[in-house]
């Protein structure tokens, strides 16, 4: 149970993301968010856009895993959470380290949630 509902929230968090890339950046409240001027989001909103989707997919993918029969679900899972951790831990050594906080942490303890108890 605790891996369902950290799964959940981690794709909850994505669908956020998606919407805060997708069609908030370049307003006041992406800008606030991302501290960058109204010129560097409308600079860069077209690549936010395409990195909206992409956690867009992986949202999907995590809702897959949550209405999935079993054996697949728990296999989905685990693939969708890990690609979470490593594009967080990308994001966090390249972009921002505040994605380790908020993307790499979350999806780290929601795939430990769901591996752990499969080997323990």
């Amino acid at each position: 149970m605790p891996s369902i509902i950290l799964a959940a929230l981690v794709a909850l968090l994505h669908v956020y993301f998606l919407v805060l890339e997708m069609f908030l950046w370049a307003t006041p409240f992406g800008e606030k968010t991302f501290k960058r001027s109204h010129e560097e989001q409308m600079q860069t909103k077209v690549l936010a856009q395409n990195q909206g989707l992409y956690n867009g997919f992986l949202a999907a993918g995590l809702v897959w895993s949550l209405v999935a029969p079993e054996p697949i679900a728990w296999a989905v899972r685990v693939f969708f959470l890990s690609c979470v951790v490593v594009a967080g831990l990308y994001g966090g050594a390249t972009a921002a380290r505040s994605i380790l906080v908020f993307q790499a942490l979350p999806g780290a303890l929601a795939l430990v949630a769901t591996v752990l108890p499969r080997f323990w």
